[in-house]
Parts: structure tokens; sequence; C-alpha cells
């Protein structure tokens, strides 16, 4: 997380908390000419476009007066999704028995570049997925870990 991502979390995570949400993830990103900070909220029943907008409004004053971000950007205030990039040690554990795709940057000594299973547990410097076989991955490998919904059972 980026200097920038760590003290805008800190800035509104409160705000967020007491509108009856939670933080689920801040991303600054720079995309093509543009930069983008992304605000990802959630709460228990879902989000919905008035929920963006209501943080939105709540958090635009906030973000101007601490005025960390010198460039123009866009802010985003949306839902992590409903399959969700796990990048917090407390998204990982979020997901303890729930299937994972696990994207790795190169292809590793088997020849993969992607694992499908059930995450089984984590540290800092790995973590354990389930699927034929039990694979440990090594953290510093992984470029993408997220979420897999079940679409065939909805």
């Amino acid at each position: 997380m980026s200097k920038i991502e760590e003290r805008v979390e800190s800035l509104i995570k409160e705000k967020i908390e007491s509108l009856g949400y939670y933080l689920y993830d801040v991303e600054y990103v720079k995309e093509g000419a543009e930069y983008y900070l992304r605000i990802y909220i959630d709460k228990e029943t879902g989000i919905d476009l008035n929920d963006c907008e209501k943080v939105s409004n709540e958090i635009n004053d906030l973000l101007d007066k601490a005025d960390y971000i010198k460039e123009q950007y866009y802010l985003e205030v949306s839902s992590p999704g409903i399959e969700r990039i796990l990048k917090k040690d407390k998204h990982l554990e979020q997901n303890i028995g729930k299937k994972v795709d696990v994207k790795l940057f190169k292809k590793d000594e088997k020849g993969k570049k992607e694992y499908k299973g059930i995450l089984k547990k984590f540290n800092q410097e790995e973590i354990i997925i389930e699927a034929e076989e039990t694979t440990q991955i090594e953290r510093k490998d992984i470029s993408q870990i997220k979420t897999i919904y079940d679409w065939d059972n909805i």
C-alpha cells in the first residue's frame, strides 16, 4: 500500500464507519494520463449506487482539506464486487475455506501461472490452497488473489 493510500485510509475510515459502512480498500493508480483514487466500501446487505454517492459526498471535503494528492484525480467510490481481490491479511482471513483464484507473476517450477482452489491458511510468507492437491505458494510470487463466486448455484 502506498503512502497516499495509507494516509487516505486513515483519514476517511472513521467517517465511512460512522455512515454504517466499512472500508474494504483504497487504491490510488495512474491509468494512461489520468489518476484515480478508488475507495471500496461494503456493508452486510451489499452496496448500491446511493451508498456510493452518499460516501463520495461525505469524504470529498475531507480529501480536499487534507490535500494529500497534488495531481488532479478522479474519485471513485464503489463496492469491491462479488469476486473480490484479496490484498490484505484481513481479506485472506475472511475467506479461509472459500474458493480463490491465485495468479502468479510468472510460471512456477510446475509450469503453472494460475491456481484455483480452497484457501486453507496463510502467513506472511505463503498461502496454502487445496485443489487436486495441497499447494503452498509464496506470497512474493503472487500477482493477484481473488475470490471465485459460484455462478452455477445462484
